[in-house]
């Protein structure tokens, strides 16, 4: 059976670490899969706040998850330091992708990778709008627009 790849970017504009607690570990004694994209979720959420976009909010404008895909490299385990980093890709004209890598801070290890495709939604008009003026060249790291 083939499996996802996912390239990496070069550069990765936003970085942020995120501790793994008890409550994120399964029955295997490792990061579950669903906590680790609970842990993505929430690094994407700091890079919107960074750049002025609480909760992924623009105005009436918000991004929403068109889909997703991850690939699983090593166990993660309570206690350890995840670094999270993620840069915008292969934009369109009402969304893009967000790559993602998610390393142990102290060993580089590295956890996982993947990829978020998001859209702009306009919660007034309930449909998916075109990215918003500045949207794009904040997310590639460029000055507020």
């Amino acid at each position: 059976m083939a499996r996802i790849q996912i390239d990496l970017p070069i550069h990765f504009p936003f970085t942020t670490e995120l501790a793994v607690y008890v409550s994120h570990i399964n029955y295997g004694g490792h990061l579950d899969n669903v906590q680790l994209l609970s842990l993505v979720s929430e690094a994407q959420m700091r890079l919107f706040a960074e750049l002025g976009w609480p909760q992924g909010r623009i105005g009436d404008v918000v991004t929403l998850i068109a889909d997703a895909a991850v690939q699983y490299r090593s166990e993660a385990f309570r206690g350890e330091t995840m670094v999270v980093r993620i840069a915008a890709h292969d934009f369109n004209p009402k969304g893009c992708d967000l790559v993602w890598q998610m390393t142990e801070e102290s060993s580089g290890r590295e956890v996982a990778r993947g990829k978020t495709g998001i859209v702009c939604f306009d919660l007034t008009t309930r449909k998916l709008v075109a990215i918003p003026e500045g949207f794009r060249q904040r997310l590639e790291g460029g000055p507020p627009g």
